[in-house]
This record gives structure tokens, sequence and C-alpha cells, in this order.
């Protein structure tokens, strides 16, 4: 039990952070995605969304129950741009880390840009609850209609976990672009550094066999993971699901769901 806690504290960042399976089964390549997720993604890519959704996750990592992460939102279109709310909990009794989160995206011809703040509560079994405030930034840019480029900032601030203790949570950085050469192919390629940390490479692929049903790959540098999803969209909801294949740990398994609702 203390070694799990101790893993998932090491596991502390954008690792554990929600994504939703379709970022997950393209090797979370998702600061270009424009989905729901955005929100924790990209707030910047939320601003181009086209319906409100309300959405849920669930992330079953590794095969341990501690290390589950459950997740849900909803976005709001507005004349003046997106609204988005987050909420997700991670963790098991030992360590656990919930969050709520508020954020704003505007869309400016083709180009949005976006801001959100989140308060995250860590919880550690014998050391008591940590609440801090972490802002994030995001854009998302469209160069060629072909291609498009996102930015997306985490804990702008450097939040620490303790004011009595020299631990900051995770300050990401992250920058991809989004190459889609026909109707059916998404090609994402991203880079992403923690401050502290060696920096990641992700290539993510989407195909759309059906305006329906798509399938999607990737893989993802430091640790090495391969990743494989599909997505299935009836009417006005998608199912998603992806698995992460870590050779040195096993697998984790991701599921999502959103729901769409037009705009009146």
């Amino acid at each position: 039990m203390f070694l799990t806690a101790t893993f998932s504290f090491a596991q502390n960042g954008s690792e554990t952070s929600p994504k939703g399976a379709r970022s997950v089964g393209m090797a979370n390549a998702n600061t270009s995605l424009i989905d729901p997720w955005s929100i924790f993604n990209n707030i910047g890519a939320m601003g181009q969304m086209d319906n409100n959704a309300i959405f849920c996750a669930y992330d079953h990592r590794l095969g341990i129950n501690e290390l589950t992460t459950l997740a849900a939102g909803a976005t709001l279109i507005s004349q003046y741009g997106v609204v988005g709310l987050s909420l997700s909990s991670y963790g098991g009794e030992l360590f656990n880390q919930k969050s709520l989160g508020l954020g704003f995206s505007h869309q400016i011809d083709k180009n949005s840009f976006g801001l959100k703040i989140n308060y995250l509560q860590t919880n550690i079994e014998g050391y008591g609850k940590r609440g801090v405030p972490i802002i994030e930034f995001g854009g998302l840019s469209q160069i060629i209609p072909e291609l498009s480029f996102g930015l997306h900032v985490f804990n702008i601030a450097r939040a620490k976990l303790s004011p009595h203790s020299n631990d900051y949570l995770p300050t990401v950085i992250k920058s991809g672009i989004c190459f889609k050469p026909t109707e059916n192919l998404k090609v994402n390629i991203e880079a992403e550094k923690d401050i502290l940390l060696k920096p990641v490479a992700k290539i993510g692929i989407e195909y759309g066999f059906t305006k329906r049903f798509w399938a999607r790959c990737g893989h993802q540098s430091n640790p090495s993971n391969l990743h494989f999803g599909i997505g299935f969209k009836p009417k006005n909801f998608s199912i998603d699901y992806a698995v992460a294949q870590n050779n040195q740990l096993g697998f984790t398994h991701h599921f999502s769901f959103n729901y769409f609702i037009k705009k009146p």
C-alpha cells in the first residue's frame, strides 16, 4: 500500500490527468484536438467547438484500483465564447487528488485562445490535505485548411504542493500540429515538456472508416508506450475506448462517453 501511494505521487503530472479515450488512443497527442475533452487537454481548442456537450470518463491504470481516474465535465457555447466545467478524481485512500476547473475560450477568425483556473486538492494519508489554484493557458490556430498548430501551458504560476515544501506541482508545456490530408485521416505530432523531466514525443493517427466509426493508434516516448483506440458516434453521442501498453508495467484501459447538445 505504501508503494502504491509513492508510485501515485511520482505519477502526479499530466500522465494521470483526464484526457478522454479519443486522446489516449492517439498517444495523447491532443493539443490540436477539438472535442469536449479540450477543457482538460488544451483549453484554447475548446473555443472552436460547434455543439454543447456533457461527458464522463473512466481510466483504469495498470489494473490497480488506487490508480483509477474518474472525470466528468460540460461545455456551453455562448455569444462570447465557450465556457467549460471540469471535475476529476484520482487515487485511493492513501493518496488522492480531486480537481474542479472552470475555463473560457474565445475564437477570433481561425484562431482560438483560452484560460482555465483549477482548484486541485491533494490528500496524503498521514500528512493531511492541501488545496491550491492552478492556472493554465492554451491556443489553437489554423494555418491552412489542412494544417493547424496548438500550444498549451499547465500550471503557469508554478503552484507548490504545500507552502512548507519545495515540491512544486508539475509545470507542463506542450505544442503540436495536426495534419489532415483527407477528410477521413488525421495525423497529430506533438512535443511535451515537464520542466523537471525529459521531453516526450508523441504521434497519433485517427482514421474514419465512416462518419460513425473511427480507429486510432499512436506512440509516445519517455516511457515508450503504444496506444490503440476505437470510437463510435451514433446520432448525438459518442463512445470511445482506448488501451495504452507500457512494456514494463502493463496495460491501461480508458473509456469515455460524450453527449452532444445542438445549439438552439
